[in-house]
């Protein structure tokens, strides 16, 4: 019997993906198998026998009954609109689990009908990146997507050297895009659009069938968790790199860790990716894109919205409109919780921008400020000394215990603020280290990051001028 169910598959017209079968893979290694994963969603009856597990997960062996999919998807790159789809990622199915359908994908599984040049496959390296940062990323409390497993393969794959291979299956409440509804806008029929539509309602969001107006509701539920997205990034000074509307999942789920990387030394500006030349998905500029991805999610709807197209465009601009405030808000009350501001008063904003812009000035690290914040830490005496840092300071210590206690305040400050974070440098050393061989210190600081909150852990430090020369880099 079939453990992988085909909703995608069978409730969406053809032409929004292709029927792909993995390219099968020498030599298989089940590398990383994550547990507690497959514990947590209520499916390890699926993968009791390692061996079966791995044909399946290395793509060597299809799940009786299912029917893999490449799926078919746009997306504007860079502000540039571009037909795409998985060039190397295969959904296998959607598992029944304890939270509902979930994607099974296989990502390096070999080209597709949307590969265009690229072979179709992953290195090594990157999805062992993948696997770090994305259970990071669980960890520290933010929606994203999963890795199941990494199976490392003998073949080869080209990029600037030769690299070994591997395939990571990426579990996902749905690979649904925004990009995935500019292909059925603009590449299909009317009736792409429609099925979509009902599709994503029906597997994400089923109580906006109570709505009067079923696209203009999952606008604002998107908006909404778009915006809840980026704050949590933003909490912790993760920089996506590559927020293209082919990587903002209507689900709210962080997808496609390539160039992202988290910020060291406070700065708004900070770009890693190697790519991001002109800083378009810098840090601060986050919030920013959003909106634009989300204004650009708003016009593959408007045929849905009202037969009226002037009349719909002026509905979803409505919608719109309260992103900018919304965020705002959220924003100014995610930063007062880092802060320990139990009870904010209107100068709550005036305390987090002016504390941000000393931050900058003095190029401090941002995830050790708020934990040497709470602890009263060596950190903080040093920015004591200048001037307008203990300004600031007196400023914070007021507002922190308005209306409540230190203890209080620092119970708040311990929940929204990590001492670990996935440090580039300790990233890139465990890694070079893996796919020279040596496994141990990758499982050693994944084991680091499963508890980021964990106040017995001492803070982590950064070589000097580490970051001047730092940059993340796509996995094609």
């Amino acid at each position: 019997m079939a453990w992988l169910k085909k909703t995608y598959a069978t409730q969406l017209p053809e032409n929004l993906y292709s029927v792909q079968a993995p390219v099968p893979v020498g030599n298989p290694e089940m590398v990383l198998y994550n547990e507690a994963l497959a514990d947590d969603l209520g499916v390890t009856q699926y993968f009791k026998e390692k061996e079966e597990a791995m044909r399946y997960l290395s793509g060597n062996e299809i799940v009786p009954g299912s029917q893999p999919i490449a799926q078919a998807y746009a997306g504007h790159q860079f502000g540039h609109f571009n037909r795409l789809g998985d060039g190397r990622a295969v959904l296998l199915g959607e598992m029944e689990t304890s939270r509902g359908l979930y994607d099974l994908q296989l990502k390096g599984s070999g080209q597709t009908a949307y590969s265009r040049r690229g072979d179709g496959r992953a290195t090594f390296y990157s999805m062992l990146r993948e696997y770090l940062i994305s259970e990071a990323m669980h960890a520290l409390r933010i929606p994203t997507t999963r890795s199941l497993a990494v199976v490392k393969t003998t073949d080869p794959v080209y990029r600037e050297q030769i690299n070994e291979g591997a395939v990571l299956s990426r579990v996902a409440a749905s690979h649904i895009r925004v990009g995935t509804f500019e292909y059925a806008r603009y590449l299909g029929q009317r009736e792409d659009l429609e099925a979509l539509l009902r599709y994503t309602i029906e597997r994400h969001y089923p109580e906006l069938f109570d709505h009067q107006n079923h696209a203009l509701a999952l606008l604002g539920k998107v908006m909404q968790k778009q915006k809840d997205l980026v704050v949590d990034w933003l909490r912790v000074g993760f920089i996506h790199g590559v927020m293209n509307t082919d990587n903002m999942t209507i689900s709210g789920e962080t997808i496609d860790y390539g160039p992202c990387a988290f910020m060291n030394a406070y700065h708004p500006k900070t770009v890693f990716s190697s790519i991001d030349t002109g800083g378009r998905y810098s840090y601060a500029n986050q919030p920013n894109i959003a909106y634009w991805n989300l204004r650009v999610f708003a016009s593959t709807l408007i045929p849905l919205i009202d037969k009226d197209e002037k009349l719909a465009g002026k509905k979803a601009q409505e919608v719109l409109e309260q992103f900018p405030g919304d965020f705002s808000q959220a924003y100014f009350e995610m930063m007062g919780n880092k802060l320990g501001i139990v009870n904010p008063g209107e100068g709550i904003r005036d305390l987090v921008q002016e504390g941000m812009v000393l931050l900058a000035e003095q190029k401090v690290d941002y995830t050790n400020f708020f934990t040497e914040l709470r602890r009263d830490g060596e950190l903080i005496n040093k920015l004591r000394k200048v001037e307008a840092f203990e300004a600031w300071y007196a400023k914070w210590e007021e507002a922190r215990v308005h209306g409540t206690t230190v203890s209080e305040s620092e119970a708040l400050m311990a929940q929204n603020n990590p001492v670990v974070i996935p440090r580039n440098h300790l990233v890139e050393e465990v890694l070079n280290s893996a796919v020279t061989g040596d496994m141990g210190p990758f499982y050693a600081f994944l084991e680091k990051l499963t508890s980021p909150y964990d106040d017995g852990i001492s803070l982590q430090s950064v070589p000097a001028d580490f970051d001047a020369g730092y940059q993340t880099f796509c996995g094609t």
